[in-house]
């Protein structure tokens, strides 16, 4: 920095404004700086002005698994947010394993990251508070937290009922739910508005079919099973817990013969890309993905930056029924 200094007949504090707080350098000043950081071709020790800090110029997003576009969507969001703020943004794949999630929680506390985003296998994790009492602000994604953190999420009760509600009005009287493991609080959390509205319609239970996972694989071995069941009990609608398993459903229920929505009519959950563009144009509970990570990043910044008088915030959006071609609303009379 002294060399860069030296070079552009600057103080060395001008060069750590330019580096770090370019607002208050005069244009003139910071294109000259820039120019004698490029000719020099000077690198930031990043390293020790976090030593001098105390955090790193990062933020980190664990996701529940990065296979799942709606996370990356999310993350899209929240990097744009993090660009802004001058920070770059770490994407870790928790894989729906709390003891890699644990993993991952320990390294970026280690780096001194400036707050972390996480969407997590249990919301209620100790550890979450844990990392916010030694300091590293936490803001919990795509799920509802306590008053101790902020959090952002999407009303998935009202979802599922979204869903179930959409298929009893086609006149789909006999649902399968496709989805698990329960422990995941999203899954948990669908099933019950599903249950909600077949209970106030008077309907049969749900037939549910959870799975090990969330992902397409896990769909296509559900089609095997719900194409396995008598036909006189088997379900002519089925509600995924997400729009990866309503995809694996659908191609499974292709790949056997049945026509969907005719034979199986098919809702998902995130209205990813995907959704739109599959064989059979496939019905999605949307939820606001990019709005989710600009809002979670904007609350982690908050807290990062100004954590006395900080007052955290839950921020619940509304989900939104999206219906295309996998779904049918001719009423089906005939369905017992």
């Amino acid at each position: 920095m002294k060399d860069v200094a030296a070079h552009a007949r600057v103080a060395v504090g001008t060069v750590s404004n330019v580096l770090n707080h370019p607002e208050l350098v005069a244009e003139s000043t910071r294109k000259r700086v820039l120019d004698a950081i490029a000719e020099l071709g000077f690198v930031r020790n990043e390293s020790a002005r976090q030593l001098r800090g105390g955090t790193s110029r990062t933020l980190a997003y664990v996701v529940l698994d990065t296979r799942n576009p709606f996370f990356t969507d999310v993350a899209a969001g929240a990097q744009q947010v993090a660009e802004d703020a001058g920070l770059a943004m770490f994407l870790c794949d928790g894989g729906e394993d709390p003891t890699r999630q644990a993993r991952y929680l320990d390294l970026l506390e280690q780096q001194r990251v400036e707050g972390i985003l996480i969407t997590p296998v249990d919301a209620n994790d100790p550890s979450l508070a844990a990392l916010a009492r030694r300091g590293t602000p936490v803001v919990v994604v795509d799920r509802g937290a306590g008053p101790d953190r902020c959090s952002v999420s999407v009303d998935d009760v009202l979802g599922g009922d979204l869903a179930a509600s959409h298929l009893l009005d086609a006149g789909h009287r006999r649902i399968a739910f496709v989805g698990g493991p329960r422990s995941i609080g999203q899954v948990a959390d669908r099933l019950a508005g599903a249950e909600q509205a077949l209970a106030r319609a008077g309907a049969e239970p749900l037939t549910v079919l959870e799975t090990a996972r969330l992902d397409v694989a896990e769909g296509r071995r559900a089609g095997e099973r719900l194409a396995g069941l008598p036909a006189a009990r088997r379900p002519t609608a089925a509600f995924c817990a997400n729009d990866m398993l309503a995809l694996g459903l659908l191609q499974q229920a292709v790949r056997l013969g049945l026509r969907v929505p005719h034979d199986l009519a098919i809702v998902g959950y995130d209205d990813i890309e995907f959704a739109a563009a599959a064989a059979v144009p496939l019905t999605s509970v949307a939820q606001p993905r990019q709005l989710l990570g600009r809002t979670a990043a904007e609350l982690l910044l908050a807290e990062a930056r100004h954590p006395k008088g900080h007052v955290h915030q839950q921020r619940v959006f509304e989900p939104e029924l999206v219906v295309r071609e996998s779904t049918s609303m001719r009423r089906l009379d005939g369905v017992a």
